[in-house]
């Protein structure tokens, strides 16, 4: 597009440019400028903007009006061998309750029902600048204000999870009962080696005590399969603690050698057709989990977000999805529905990861 003249400047930023810039710079030289992931006064020079802090805040939405991602902190303290998030994204650094409460208000203001809290490590907020684990307060905060409907929580670590955040969960009615927590496996042998803290008996009981204070609650979680040494064993292992743990929802990723890493100096030994191959044998597990699931709601009536019109029909999400990685609700309606409306849906079919339904009457409370 350059070279036909339909743009005069390419700039690139994030967590690729962050680490290897200067690797980017010589194979791709038509790129005029590489920045790093903390760099947004350097970017805004180069357009002779002014940097001012105060409006920082008010950000363009890149999602539908309805829905917005909302960054808690940036950067990680821990030292999982497989994750190369430090190296590009540095320690953990969170903002402040009063900025983000800030934040969300203008997002409300703006037509935002639902936030997305995210971080590389939710239940770590705080620690840094409150000397404390913050995350229920600030989360005490955010349901208080007018206007924001829901509330959901992705990537809390295992490890010493709080469980006050439960207790909060459990209290306000605007906080999803949904908690996305990245496993990444089962076996001990590969969650030492992993270094992630913690042992695959803890995260059983763990799991165990959210679901006895909240029994409705979906649990996501992600695993990773092809790690360096992982046996025919670990597998075996990790398909047993799905059966048994039965998550809602579970993403997987296949193990990436990553330079500076902790697992980097160990041999990557598991060939990349293997590790689809254990990635699929895996996700047949969840895949039976889902259905079951998803056919005991068969006849129950859900609250559901709309999302989007698709092929003539509506397509929404249950307080138990997260947008593009979980269930979606195929929805069919005689009158016109709007995104960013809630509906209440009668279940009628269930899928492997989809629920379908027709719009009902608001139940009775």
């Amino acid at each position: 597009m350059k070279r036909r003249g339909k743009l005069d400047k390419v700039y690139v930023t994030g967590c690729l440019s962050e680490r290897y810039r200067n690797n980017l710079e010589a194979e791709i030289p038509e790129v005029d400028a590489f920045f790093g992931t903390m760099e947004l006064p350097q970017i805004l020079k180069r357009f002779d903007a002014d940097y001012r802090a105060e409006l920082v805040g008010e950000r363009m939405l890149a999602t539908p009006q309805h829905y917005a991602y909302m960054k808690i902190s940036e950067g990680c303290n821990r030292t999982c061998t497989f994750c190369a998030i430090p190296l590009m994204r540095g320690g953990h650094v969170s903002r402040t309750i009063e900025s983000l409460v800030e934040e969300a208000r203008l997002l409300v203001s703006r037509g935002v029902k639902e936030i997305m809290l995210i971080a590389q490590e939710l239940t770590y907020y705080g620690l840094d600048i409150y000397k404390k684990r913050a995350l229920p307060e600030l989360l005490h905060r955010l349901a208080d204000i007018p206007g924001l409907e829901w509330i959901r929580l992705h990537y809390a670590y295992p490890s010493k999870f709080p469980m006050e955040i439960i207790d909060v969960m459990k209290e306000r009615d605007n906080i999803c009962k949904y908690l996305d927590m990245p496993l990444q496996h089962a076996s001990n042998n590969m969650l030492s080696a992993m270094k992630r803290q913690i042992t695959r008996e803890e995260m059983e009981v763990l799991i165990h005590d959210i679901r006895l204070r909240i029994p409705e609650i979906c649990l996501r979680t992600t695993l990773i399969a092809g790690f360096p040494g992982e046996t025919r064993e670990d597998v075996e292992e990790l398909k047993s603690f799905l059966e048994r743990m039965r998550f809602d929802r579970v993403g997987i990723f296949t193990y990436s050698h990553e330079e500076q890493t902790g697992a980097y100096a160990l041999a990557d030994d598991v060939p990349a057709e293997e590790k689809e191959a254990r990635a699929q044998e895996i996700m047949e597990v969840q895949q039976e989990i889902s259905l079951e699931k998803n056919r005991e709601k068969v006849g129950k009536t859900l609250k559901v977000l709309i999302d989007r019109k698709e092929a003539g029909r509506y397509i929404g999400r249950t307080e138990f999805d997260s947008v593009e990685v979980d269930n979606e609700v195929i929805i069919h309606s005689r009158k016109k529905l709007e995104p960013g409306t809630f509906v209440y849906v009668q279940i009628e079919k269930a899928y492997d990861y989809d629920l379908e339904g027709s719009v009902t009457v608001q139940p009775e409370s």
